[in-house]
This record gives structure tokens, C-alpha cells and sequence, in this order.
């Protein structure tokens, strides 16, 4: 199910439902990539890391900065939806503890909807060794909008089925952020948006999600048929807020070793 004996086990959902991810799955909104890009400068040039890219959601909107984009995916169904749809974009085997990237190489990593899975010591570390002195580390989560009632509705569906799978609203990345010495945090942006969906992608929204991809099959059939019955039309808009929090690279940073860079 996966590559890297690091990842989670709660990921192997991803690898069951790729397709319905790169079909569910929102996107983000490109206000929120021009923020990122104006603040950090990155253009033509540099290289942008992209780690735990999924099927390139967030990947496909970097490519208009100009900059070298570059994806680091340990999911092999993942990495097949990105290269499928994003061509032009290296994609590359490998894991946030373990890039296999060549040190200094990044003036600016990304990670979208993903950092709650490995937000360690040893990948920052990681991170840390890919950027070049005083680099960027974006953070970007997709947030449901949980005071539109179909958001809330989808979220008590899916609250019993999470247990133990790692979320951004346990707010344990952010301590490890608040206690790591390697990056400080320089800002955060967030901006609004409305993903407009039928029945077939609201299903896919939801059975994508790595818990729920996961069910035995006959409890997640039973989960996509109480997820349709919100459907009261031919489709349906749901509500997000994106938002970003924006790191710089401390160089070097207090108290460890400084990175060798090939």
C-alpha cells in the first residue's frame, strides 16, 4: 500500500482512493498561491519543494509562479494522478523524513493539507536540510467552514469514523512548530472559498478522506449513502476557508549542527 515504511498507516486510504481524491478534493484558491509567491519572492530560477504533493492539488497552482516546481510524494497511486495530470512537474519517491533531495536545494517548501501527518523533529529537520539559508516553509490547510450547516452535517458524519487519524484541529503541529529551532514563524494569510458539487464528487469528497477510505466496504457504502441523502439538488456549494502560515528557515539554527549541503 505504501513506499516508505515512515508513513502513517492512516494514509493507505490514499492510496485506495486516488482518483476520487483528485475528483472530490477541493482546490485552492489562487489568491492565496499570489500571497505566498509575493511574500516569499520565489520566480523563475528557484526551485519549489512540494511535499506530500497527493495527486498535485496544490503542486498545479505553484506553476504559475515560474519557479522549478517539484513534487515529493511517498504514494505511488498519489504520484501517478500527479505525473497524469501535471506533466511537466518532476515528481519524485520520497517522504517528508526522507526528500532524497539535495541539501540547500529549495528556496521555498510548501506543504498542503498534509503537515498534521509527520509535523516531527525529524521532518523538519528534514525540511530544513532542503532549504537554502533563510528559506520559506509554507503550511496551507483547507478548513471546512463548519458554520454552514452541510459542513457541520459532513463533519458528524465523519466524527465518529476518525479516532486515532492525525488532524489539523488537534493543534499538535502547532506546537512542535512553536517548539522546533529550526524555522520562525513570519505570517499567516487566509482567503474564502466555495467548492460547487454533485452528488458523485460529494461522495468523493468524503470516501477520499483517509479514514473513511479506509472503512471495510460495506461501512463505507453505508457512510456515501448518508452523505448523498444532504443532497437536496443537482448540486451543492461548500464553504472553506484556506489559510497559510508562513515560516522563514533560521540559519543557522540555535543550538544544532548545520546542514550539510551537497
Amino acid at each position: 500500500m505504501r513506499d516508505h515504511a515512515g508513513v502513517h498507516r492512516e494514509v493507505e486510504g490514499f492510496s485506495k482512493r486516488a482518483g476520487e481524491y483528485e475528483r472530490g478534493r477541493p482546490e485552492y484558491p489562487p489568491a492565496l498561491v499570489t500571497w505566498i509567491v509575493t511574500q516569499t519572492g520565489v520566480g523563475p530560477g528557484d526551485v519549489v519543494v512540494d511535499v506530500a504533493a497527493g495527486t498535485g492539488k496544490f503542486t498545479r497552482r505553484l506553476v504559475a509562479s515560474g519557479a522549478r516546481i517539484v513534487a515529493v510524494e511517498p504514494l505511488a497511486e498519489m504520484r501517478a494522478q500527479l505525473t497524469e495530470q501535471l506533466r511537466d512537474v518532476e515528481a519524485v519517491d520520497g517522504a517528508a523524513e526522507a526528500t532524497g533531495l539535495p541539501g540547500g536545494v529549495a528556496a521555498l517548501v510548501t506543504v498542503a493539507q498534509a503537515f498534521h501527518w509527520f509535523s516531527t523533529p525529524e521532518a523538519l529537520a528534514e525540511l530544513a536540510r532542503i532549504l537554502r539559508p533563510a528559506g520559506w516553509l509554507a503550511l496551507v490547510w483547507n478548513r471546512r467552514d463548519l458554520d454552514q450547516p452541510i459542513q457541520a452535517q459532513l463533519s458528524h458524519i465523519m466524527a465518529s469514523h476518525r479516532h486515532e487519524a492525525p488532524s489539523y484541529e488537534s493543534g499538535a503541529w502547532s506546537v512542535v512548530m512553536e517548539d522546533t529551532p529550526w524555522f520562525e514563524k513570519v505570517g499567516e494569510h487566509r482567503v474564502g472559498f466555495v467548492q460547487v458539487l454533485d452528488a458523485a464528487g460529494l461522495s468523493d469528497r468524503v470516501g477520499s478522506t483517509s479514514f473513511i477510505a479506509n472503512l471495510p466496504n460495506a461501512e463505507h457504502e453505508q457512510v456515501l449513502r448518508e452523505v448523498r441523502a444532504l443532497m437536496t439538488g443537482e448540486s451543492v456549494e461548500l464553504r472553506y476557508d484556506s489559510t497559510v502560515y508562513l515560516f522563514r528557515r533560521r540559519w543557522p539554527a540555535e543550538g544544532l549542527p548545520r546542514p550539510a549541503v551537497p
